[in-house]
């Protein structure tokens, strides 16, 4: 197995290398085997199947910080023409974490903003391994101003464990920007749209996701916090991350489930790593379909379905306090029911927002 492997693929890979093995065997002794390697094949795409179809949360979250995922530039090259990268926060430096310019969408000029991570060490310690700086919010919020003055919609591709943590961001004002960044987009009165590509997470991604659309990668992860903080705050133990996966909820079928997000752009079995081009030809079929129907709206009423949207997000079903107390009653106070979120709420998602009170 190769370092990027990981280890509830080793069947798979095993199978593929026994069928690689038989392949060669026949084109060195001449000997036909044809009929054995047919066989394996079914048996390597029924396998490939099983285990993509049934992976839980902690693993989509691992396939989403594969090393081999498309990064931000590489969608931009595949899906985009005539990009023009643009740099500069016009207060304090350039952020290299943090890439956006101009280019073509089939011809439509559009802004395109997303963070990048490196694809070796070197480029890693340039790039800051993707967190942002304040300096990088600062410049998505000069690109996405300046877009809103020439017409331009804007997209962006979020794969960001977080904002950059470091005592000099804190200085340089991270916590601001990002809520700026967040002020800003709710205000655009151009089309917005976001698509979540590996990690989305926190405030780091929420200031590039204020969006009219936002969409999922079949394997990305999206949620207020990493699985390892979640898990180092909720029980002091970072080994626990795959529980805290699944209870965050963060996968794209939950999201869609809550209704947070708009849709799911599928990947190739096995991973966006697997098949690029094809999980780019994905991911600009929705930004296509979405443009056209976005640029069709009023600046006003686009401006109102925005609000409305994230107003009803994170709508709840209040008066548990009585299943609460007599959980404590018996026992169960340390636990999280199924149907609750971490804070005991039940979620009821988008489409079911409370009725106000009188």
């Amino acid at each position: 197995m190769a370092a990027t492997d990981f280890e509830w693929e080793r069947p798979l890979i095993e199978l593929e290398e026994r069928i690689r093995e038989l392949e060669s065997f026949t084109d060195q002794r001449g000997i036909d085997l044809s009929e054995e390697i047919t066989r394996l094949k079914r048996r390597a795409d029924q396998l490939r199947e099983e285990i993509f179809a049934n992976l839980t949360p902690w693993q989509r979250v691992l396939l989403a910080r594969h090393p081999g995922r498309p990064t931000t530039l590489e969608y931009i090259a595949s899906i985009f023409d005539e990009f023009v990268e643009l740099h500069g926060d016009r207060t304090f430096r350039d952020d290299p974490a943090m890439v956006g310019g101009i280019a073509r969408l089939n011809g439509r000029p559009v802004t395109v903003i997303g963070p990048q991570k490196g694809r070796d060490t070197k480029e890693n310690i340039r790039r800051n391994f993707g967190l942002p700086h304040p300096e990088g919010y600062r410049k998505a919020i000069r690109l996405m101003e300046q877009a809103e003055r020439f017409g331009r919609p804007i997209i962006t591709l979020i794969d960001v464990v977080g904002a950059y943590p470091g005592i000099e961001a804190e200085q340089r004002g991270q916590g601001l920007v990002i809520a700026e960044a967040i002020m800003t987009m709710s205000q655009l009165r151009v089309p917005i749209i976001s698509v979540v590509t590996g990690e989305g997470g926190s405030g780091g991604a929420l200031a590039i996701g204020v969006a009219d659309r936002v969409w999922m990668l079949e394997n990305a992860w999206y949620s207020v916090i990493s699985p390892e903080m979640c898990a180092q705050i909720l029980w002091k133990d970072s080994k626990r991350a795959p529980e805290a996966a699944s209870l965050l909820r963060l996968t794209a079928r939950d999201l869609m489930e809550l209704g947070i997000i708009d849709g799911i752009v599928p990947e190739p079995m096995g991973g966006a790593h697997r098949d690029k081009e094809a999980t780019a030809r994905n991911v600009k079929e929705v930004l296509v379909r979405e443009l056209q129907v976005l640029e069709g709206m009023d600046p006003d009423a686009l401006l109102e379905a925005r609000y409305q949207r994230y107003r009803r997000i994170g709508a709840f079903a209040e008066g548990q306090s009585q299943e609460l107390a007599s959980r404590r009653e018996d026992g169960e106070e340390g636990q999280v029911p199924e149907e609750a979120g971490l804070g005991g709420q039940a979620v009821t998602g988008v489409g079911s927002p409370p009725a106000p009170s009188e």
